[in-house]
């Protein structure tokens, strides 16, 4: 039941984002459409750990600024690619091992690497992940590594998602 009632906390939360309506009638509205939304979901049975994951916290919240950042950067890298005249593509295809323990935190890192323009997860098979690359340098480990440790970190927690975290995960 706790889950459902952060739902409708999110999702209302949401709408008030997006509508930008702050009268008392509008926000019933709103606040009534979360909490159907919600009730719903809970009679679907999609309010779980992994359909409402409030367990991730405030630790995806750190997460998400530097993804946003390796995002950035990578939008610069493909961009310089792309102006460059002679045009150094070279399309590689490689395989990740995911450190991660649950099927939401292998999607929090497949979805993160695809986010990142220059490649992209064809294909998930337990935890081993398949990437596309336009370029050996978008997929030489590094940044993986480091993504993989951030999100073992956001899924479970354990250690500081900084450099000083842990053993490197594998590529």
């Amino acid at each position: 039941m706790l889950r459902a009632v952060g739902l409708g906390a999110i999702l209302f939360a949401f709408w008030l984002v997006l509508s930008g309506h702050f009268e008392p009638r509008l926000m019933g509205f709103g606040l009534a459409s979360a909490a159907f939304v919600a009730l719903l979901a809970k009679r679907m049975d999609v309010v779980d750990h992994e359909g409402v994951p409030l367990h991730l916290g405030g630790r995806f919240w750190v997460y998400f600024p530097w993804l946003m950042k390796e995002i950035l950067v990578a939008n610069l890298r493909v961009a310089r690619i792309i102006l460059t005249t002679r045009l150094p593509i070279h399309p590689i295809l490689v395989h990740y091992h995911a450190s991660q323990k649950t099927d939401l935190g292998r999607a929090i890192y497949a979805n993160s690497i695809t986010l990142t323009p220059g490649t992209i997860t064809t294909g998930v098979v337990g935890d081993d992940l398949e990437v596309h690359s336009l370029t050996w340098v978008d997929v030489d480990g590094r940044e993986e590594d480091e993504m993989d440790r951030r999100v073992r970190w956001v899924e479970q927690g354990r250690s500081r998602p900084g450099p000083e975290a842990g053993p490197e995960g594998t590529g």
